[in-house]
């Protein structure tokens, strides 16, 4: 998602790839839960998301769609999220604890915070840590890459690139052919949405596959 923010702004200024350490420890929350009761549709999901959330839930994401995921337009792109409470606009997978209920499988988006990614023109990415974002005070050093939490990371984060230049040549293109953009969100959404995986394979692989068929089509 694009900002009106400088990266001065919203960072501590520096840059981090996942074997550097940075001050984002929060005690394992303590019970704060903070950034899960004011998510507002802001929790967005990837292809690996829903994999991960369709293993852990043992549902499709026809299934999840309007129950526990919606659907919005980010920088023109169709992004699928998770749905807020409607009684107090929490994360629908919040427990009365105060607790995420899908921990072990959750968002990528969530596993990230209060990190963010910043992409380079070369299309790879660094970390950095939002710190207007995280209340909890005290922050220890944590290496980012146990932070994730997130096996075999090095295939995750070419995924994440990959992912990236899919959704950003969607956005750039709606600016010249606003309906090749709209034919584009459709066969996206299909393809790496709708069409179920196979739990019992690897998600890279099921994913790789799915670009070059996106690409040809």
């Amino acid at each position: 998602m694009k900002r009106n923010l400088t990266f001065e702004e919203i960072s501590d200024g520096k840059r981090y790839s996942s074997g550097d350490l940075a001050k984002i420890g929060c005690g394992d929350c303590n019970g704060c839960s903070e950034c899960c009761r004011v998510t507002e549709d802001t929790i967005f999901l990837d292809p690996y998301d829903i994999y991960s959330l369709s293993a852990g839930l043992s549902e499709t994401f026809a299934t999840m769609l309007d129950k526990t995921i919606g659907l919005t337009v980010t920088d023109s792109v169709v992004t699928p999220f998770l749905k807020k409470k409607e009684s107090d606009g929490a994360c629908g997978f919040l427990n009365a604890e105060g607790r995420c209920g899908i921990h072990s499988f959750r968002p990528g988006f969530c596993r990230l915070f209060p990190l963010g990614r910043i992409y380079n023109d070369d299309g790879s990415f660094d970390y950095f840590i939002q710190v207007h974002e995280c209340p909890y005070p005290n922050k220890t050093k944590v290496k980012i890459k146990s932070w994730l939490g997130i096996p075999s990371l090095g295939r995750y984060e070419e995924f994440v690139r990959t992912w990236h230049e899919i959704v950003k040549n969607i956005s750039e293109c709606m600016v010249d052919n606003p309906t090749l953009a709209r034919e584009a969100n459709v066969r996206m959404l299909k393809i790496f949405f709708e069409t179920p995986y196979d739990m019992t394979e690897d998600f890279y692989s099921q994913f790789h596959e799915r670009v070059l068929i996106y690409q040809g089509a």
